[in-house]
């Protein structure tokens, strides 16, 4: 059976929860005060679609395509990207709370974290090459495997990463936030 094509419109202050969530192919559509929390959205697409203060929290996401989606204020506590359809994935985050989230191993080049809250956070094994972590909080996040080059993580802070184990070549580090990148080495920097 085909699943539904939905293009276009606006969701507003809707609880999926409660009313339900069709499965459907979603496209250029606004999603504003929703909720989706624990929902399992196996298998459902959106595509250049923008989520603005919703609640994703502890949503599944087995084979879901996320293609050019912005979420803004919303609280995604939980999620495993590593589970979404990874042909074409690319989002960008503002005002988001990502904690204990996972992007295990995910290709998510040029991703933009604005002012969000990625504490412990997998990002193991991802290539976050290019990505922008503006003013984000990044503590007991992992970072193994990773790689960063070209990265901007100016601004980030509270973050612990081993520049032995992550490939960090034309990352962008502020002089202020320079101990994150020592801290395994457990060197005072008074």
């Amino acid at each position: 059976m085909m699943d539904s094509f939905i293009e276009e419109k606006i969701f507003e202050k809707i609880d999926f929860t409660i009313a339900g969530f069709e499965k459907a192919s979603y496209e250029y559509c606004k999603f504003i005060n929703c909720n989706f929390e624990g929902l399992n959205l196996f298998g459902y697409k959106f595509l250049d679609c923008s989520f603005k203060d919703c609640n994703l929290s502890m949503v599944k996401l087995p084979q879901t395509a996320f293609r050019n989606i912005h979420f803004d204020a919303c609280k995604l506590l939980g999620l495993k990207f590593e589970d979404c359809n990874t042909f074409g994935l690319a989002f960008s985050f503002t005002d988001c709370n990502l904690n204990h989230s996972s992007f295990f191993s995910l290709k998510i080049k040029s991703t933009k974290f604005i002012n969000c809250s990625l504490q412990e956070v997998d990002f193991s094994d991802a290539d976050l090459s290019a990505a922008y972590f503006t003013n984000c909080n990044l503590s007991k996040t992992t970072f193994s495997n990773t790689n960063l080059e070209k990265s901007d993580l100016s601004s980030a802070y509270n973050f612990s990463i081993n520049p032995e184990l992550n490939k960090l070549k034309k990352a962008k580090f502020s002089m202020h936030n320079l101990s994150g990148l020592l801290q395994q080495y457990q060197i005072e920097i008074v």
